[in-house]
């Protein structure tokens, strides 16, 4: 009795002040964000070994992590006349490297309860590295190992050249996949690396070998083109010997590969352009529009970041909300530039139902020109801050993130205290630069169109809306 009539007398206590704040919480206003803090981002110390390796280091001490990242210039850059080699030749590394085979090296990453991970982008190589500080010494063991001696066993090549090529056929029952790279050989022209896909067409990928791929390694991956970046729980000292102990004695021998200078297409056209690929019985049409992108370095790059929040950057984006919310044609639109060391494209994009192709390429269209035309009233533009902002801690969240935001901001000659720099620039950004940015890189009376879908059914009501010349191109044309 006496539990029950406390319980009681607690509940009645309480239900006053319940009620009050019910009452003085309106639930018809969307609550207002408080303004962000000051990002604050950590110091990163850097060294320069005698061969030419670059050392970067951020302590942090919160959890006995270590993350280990080889940021090795190049990347698909140096694929020069064998497309796709930069991505194989990655995978490879780490099947297989100094005395043990695949399967040892797996094992013994597995047993000291480290991930270690190798791949290529656009602008570089990256041999990745979690791990325990207890288990350190043995994993940094293990990386140096795929660095610097993978095997590029004539059996791994031949396994994964033909995975690769079961891969490439199975792409062209891919919808999204043709349309990204229809679009790539769209906008940018033949002989451009962007042209081409990363893990390059069937013809190039049957001609690997092992030679070969050893012979791109010995031109890629050289310690004078390589950051080793460090984060977590260890001491600038300690990571400095410890990585001058495996690596400091790397040398290479032979001639490097040339990086080449890669140029933006100019956008000489006076009208946009619509590339058609059939796919007969699609449920849905694939569309990408868009455009060669913009340099990471511009000085609009703050109010372009806001201005895309705004037009397909986000989920409330206007992309979005139009042909998600508002009309039901997808389950999601959205637009973006892709930024690399040359500028990549600027791409608007949707799967929508074949029986709404053509409206909704209307409603695209329609978003795009109300971005440069009308300007975005003040209080979307700050939400769209907000957004950005608010997004950046987030950036810097684990060793894994702060080690991938180093190695990405120097991609571009920057460093990590350029993100206090771009949330100062967000804030600082107005309606009117939203719209000058709109108008200046925007350009949807020039646009690369790229449609893939039943073009039966969809084609006729495409033409009707006269975007531009359209041509039409095979499945087997784009993935070769």
């Amino acid at each position: 009795m006496i539990r029950q009539s406390l319980v009681a007398g607690l509940l009645l206590v309480g239900a006053p002040f319940s009620v009050t704040s019910a009452q003085a919480f309106d639930r018809t206003k969307a609550p207002k964000p408080g303004k962000p803090a000051r990002l604050v981002v950590p110091p990163v110390t850097t060294t320069i070994l005698p061969n030419g390796v670059t050392l970067k280091v951020v302590e942090q001490h919160e959890l006995p992590l270590v993350q280990v990242m080889a940021d090795i210039d190049g990347g698909v850059r140096l694929d020069g006349s064998h497309p796709g080699m930069a991505t194989f030749m990655a995978g490879l590394m780490d099947d297989g490297a100094g005395s043990r085979d695949a399967a040892a090296l797996q094992a013994e990453v597995a047993y000291l309860g480290a991930s270690l991970s190798t791949g290529a982008s656009w602008d570089g190589f990256t041999v990745a590295l979690k791990v325990p500080v207890r288990s350190s010494g043995p994993a940094l063991d293990l990386m140096a190992d795929v660095l610097m001696r993978p095997s590029f066993s004539a059996t791994e090549v031949r396994r994964q050249r033909d995975l690769r090529l079961a891969n490439t056929r199975q792409l062209r029952d891919r919808p999204e996949s043709v349309a990204g790279l229809a679009f790539n050989q769209a906008v940018f022209p033949e002989g451009h690396p962007y042209h081409r896909a990363t893990g390059g067409d069937s013809a190039s990928t049957a001609s690997m070998d092992s030679a070969r791929v050893r012979a791109f390694y010995n031109g890629a991956v050289r310690p004078e083109r390589t950051t080793i970046i460090v984060v977590g729980d260890i001491t600038v000292a300690q990571a400095r010997s410890a990585i001058t102990q495996r690596f400091g004695s790397w040398r290479t021998s032979g001639e490097p590969l040339a990086t080449p200078v890669i140029s933006t297409p100019a956008t000489v056209r006076t009208s946009s352009r619509v590339f058609l690929v059939d796919k007969p019985d699609a449920a849905q049409s694939v569309i990408n529009i868009g455009w060669p992108g913009v340099d990471r370095r511009s000085t609009d790059y703050a109010a372009l970041m806001v201005m895309n929040t705004i037009l397909g950057g986000s989920f409330t984006s206007r992309l979005n909300m139009n042909l998600r919310e508002a009309k039901g044609y997808s389950y999601g639109a959205r637009s973006g530039f892709t930024f690399r060391r040359a500028p990549g494209p600027f791409v608007a994009s949707a799967s929508v139902r074949t029986n709404v192709t053509d409206s909704s390429l209307v409603e695209f269209f329609t978003e795009l020109r109300r971005m440069r035309d009308v300007r975005v009233p003040a209080d979307e533009v700050e939400r769209a801050k907000n957004y950005l902002e608010l997004q950046l801690p987030g950036d810097l969240e684990s060793t894994t993130d702060v080690a991938g935001q180093v190695a990405d901001l120097q991609t571009y000659g920057l460093s990590l205290g350029e993100l206090p720099r771009f949330a100062a620039a967000v804030r600082l950004v107005t309606p009117a630069d939203v719209q000058r940015v709109a108008r200046k890189y925007l350009t949807p009376d020039q646009a690369t169109v790229v449609v893939v879908g039943d073009l039966a059914k969809v084609r006729a009501g495409i033409d009707a809306l006269k975007l531009g010349e359209s041509e039409v191109w095979d499945v087997a044309r784009v993935v070769k």
